[in-house]
């Protein structure tokens, strides 16, 4: 892989990240959530209660960090001063996870009798909070209560989860999935960013033109580059949402969700929500055909050919539209890359295209990179070599903002 493909997700790069850690058993799992925060750029002071230490070591997260763990208010060895007031200037951000309902308490009323507390106390950084504890003690009026408070004073709560807790029972307490917690912590990052109060639509993985109950025609679209862009424009603090086809990928935290498989249910979803929205994004790989008729039951062998009778699909792209709609489109190719693009750009009447060579190394489907031409309504274009779809999806949402700006 070339340099240019190692570049880091805008999102965390170079992010200061005060992560705190409670006494909560889900303490284990803040190790795996620091190695990824690190792994994206991070810089990650982890601060510990001292219950969190009966549960990891602080060696745990000095050893992935390559920081000092902080977990004492007052440390005559440390070279930072007062710790809580340092910490609460300097960082980006606040992420406690889990934050137990004894960290929540004590943070919605302004009690400080520890590092962590106090620093909460001192910052005026965006703060996210992970609950973790027992079903029974979320669902306490007390803990709503807290929570309630919290949020009115805008901290993020991202979960809990429901699932097995370590008591045994079945209920609401688990610690939410890393990738969520880290979602919600770009998310709550982006509140300042270049698309804060834009609507986004985003489109992606391929469409599947049902034969039969068990068939259908489909493509390779694996949807990677859509997810991508869907999570690039709710870092930079857009309202998305992400129409997408059944794919493996999960669904990014802090978008809405809709899931069309078909031209059809792309189309009724995307254009009933075009005229609201300021940017549309069709990463998408929507049929250009599809069966005219859908049989009621599995086909069986014949025993000889067989002949399908193919329909046009609806050119959704072309039919969207909205008074300030900035419409993006991709062209997945194969050869002609950029003429075939500009003949769409035209026919679709598009503000920007965004085309790729299906057949380069690096750029086909399921790919975590691509190497891409945008193309204006000018015909102008832009070459930009191999990188993740990470970058790629920011590198178009500079370009969509900018004519959305200029509109």
């Amino acid at each position: 892989m070339s340099e240019d493909t190692k570049a880091i997700s805008r999102g965390l790069r170079g992010k200061r990240i005060v992560l705190g850690v409670t006494g909560s058993i889900a303490a284990y799992k803040a190790s795996d959530l620091t190695s990824k925060l690190v792994q994206q750029g991070a810089l990650v002071d982890v601060v510990m209660s001292e219950g969190a230490t009966n549960f990891v070591a602080p060696l745990t997260f000095r050893s992935l960090t390559h920081r000092p763990v902080l977990y004492q208010l007052f440390d005559p060895a440390s070279d930072a001063g007062i710790e809580h007031v340092a910490l609460a200037e300097n960082c980006d951000a606040i992420l406690v996870a889990p934050a137990t309902a004894n960290l929540i308490a004590k943070a919605a009323n302004g009690l400080a009798d520890d590092l962590l507390t106090c620093m909460l106390l001192a910052t005026r950084r965006p703060v996210i909070l992970a609950p973790a504890m027992d079903g029974y003690m979320f669902e306490n009026p007390a803990t709503q209560e807290n929570v309630s408070k919290l949020e009115s004073r805008g901290w993020k709560f991202i979960g809990p989860a429901e699932g097995r807790l370590a008591s045994g029972l079945v209920g609401k307490g688990r610690l939410a999935d890393v990738e969520d917690i880290i979602g919600g912590l770009k998310q709550a990052l982006g509140r300042e960013g270049d698309l804060v109060g834009k609507s986004v639509v985003v489109t992606a993985g391929g469409t599947q033109e049902p034969l039969d109950p068990v068939r259908h025609i489909g493509n390779k679209s694996s949807g990677k580059m859509g997810y991508a862009i869907a999570e690039a424009a709710r870092d930079r603090g857009a309202n998305v949402t992400l129409v997408s086809t059944q794919t493996s990928l999960r669904a990014p935290y802090g978008v809405e969700f809709v899931r069309a498989d078909t031209a059809a249910e792309m189309r009724e979803a995307v254009v009933s929500r075009a005229p609201e929205s300021d940017i549309l994004v069709m990463a998408a790989a929507i049929a250009d055909y599809r069966p005219a008729t859908e049989a009621e039951h599995k086909i069986k062998k014949s025993g000889g050919g067989m002949t399908l009778e193919l329909r046009e699909t609806a050119d959704v792209l072309a039919e969207a539209s909205g008074e300030r709609l900035v419409k993006v489109g991709f062209a997945a190719e194969s050869r002609d890359t950029v003429a075939n693009a500009r003949e769409k750009l035209g026919k679709k009447r598009l503000d920007l295209i965004v085309a790729n060579n299906i057949t380069d190394e690096g750029s086909g489907f399921g790919s975590e990179t691509n190497r891409v031409s945008i193309i204006d309504a000018d015909g102008g274009v832009e070459e930009l070599p191999l990188l993740l779809k990470t970058e790629v999806a920011h590198i178009v949402l500079d370009r969509a903002a900018s004519i959305s700006e200029g509109a």
